[in-house]
């Protein structure tokens, strides 16, 4: 029977149990896809990063929710190297990492902080319904319209796209009761990976905004904490000139706490170089059993 190590890694936070938890097995080298993914479900964190050798950078990652492959996350990348860096795979220092979008920077440092270089930003305003938007997310649509009139709907992306929607006030958004059906539907529509709303009404003060994120078409109801949506709606308030003057050297993001996980991710925008950090701890250290492969499965490269 093999076996290979698998973890349960919590990004975004000092706290185990806290932040989002990402699967993380460190040697999938001839793991197929169907394998990764049956070992994905078994874990049930909302992305896996399987790991092997690449040609084109340190190391290869595949990520994969309970349900099916996506070509980049953010926590589980942040969860990978803060594990190989605890445990003196790596050390501080740049790192490369080959993704589905590309060969991607990684930066570890001394104290354990990870960022991640994430693509160039695309960022699109969009004309919506905020009457089905409100639904979707089943918020009222006047604390949409409220702050949409100065910060619209946008498609943005940093390697995996997102529909950012402001928020007016935080009761707003920790009340929402999103129908799930809905904002699959408004996903697959624009052809993004979820839904991320935000207020800059967070819960502690020295937070930039509070963000809350839904991807059901991917298998994740909702994140708890969300590295690319992070990214991708820090490239969208750049884009938007949301901030009078000098836009903020960092900013930090708080997400989860209405899911009982909180955790805090650090963005830095500096034109088309967008970054996202966090620490993270390991909850669980263990092996997983690996499926027999089919017989007309090929190994991947």
């Amino acid at each position: 029977m093999q076996t290979r190590r698998a973890l349960l890694v919590d990004a975004f936070t000092t706290e185990p149990l806290a932040g989002n938890a990402a699967g993380v097995v460190p040697d999938a080298s001839g793991l197929s896809a169907d394998q990764c993914q049956a070992i994905a479900n078994e874990l049930g964190a909302s992305e896996t990063a399987f790991l092997s050798e690449s040609d084109e950078a340190d190391r290869r990652i595949r990520y994969f929710t309970p349900s099916q492959e996506v070509d980049l996350c953010g926590h589980a990348t942040i969860a990978t190297h803060a594990h190989l860096y605890a445990d003196g795979v790596v050390d501080a220092g740049t790192h490369s990492i080959e993704t589905n979008v590309g060969v991607l920077d990684i930066d570890v440092e001394a104290d354990g902080t990870v960022w991640m270089t994430q693509e160039p930003p695309e960022v699109e305003p969009l004309d919506v319904d905020y009457g089905r938007l409100g639904d979707a997310l089943g918020i009222d649509p006047a604390a949409l319209t409220d702050i949409g009139a100065d910060l619209p709907v946008a498609y943005a992306t940093t390697g995996l796209p997102f529909l950012v929607v402001p928020v007016n006030f935080l009761e707003h958004l920790s009340n929402a009761d999103p129908d799930m059906a809905a904002i699959e539907a408004l996903s697959e529509e624009h052809d993004v990976t979820g839904i991320y709303a935000f207020t800059f009404d967070a819960i502690e003060g020295d937070s930039t905004l509070h963000g809350r994120m839904w991807a059901p078409a991917a298998g994740v109801p909702e994140d708890p904490v969300t590295g690319t949506a992070s990214g991708a709606c820090g490239a969208y308030l750049d884009a938007v000139a949301a901030f009078d003057g000098e836009f903020p050297e960092q900013m930090r993001f708080e997400q989860g706490h209405f899911v009982d996980r909180p955790g805090y991710v650090e963005v830095r925008i500096d034109g088309d170089d967008v970054q996202v950090g966090g620490e993270a701890v390991t909850a669980l250290d263990g092996e997983v059993v690996v499926p027999e492969r089919e017989e007309d499965d090929l190994i991947e490269a």
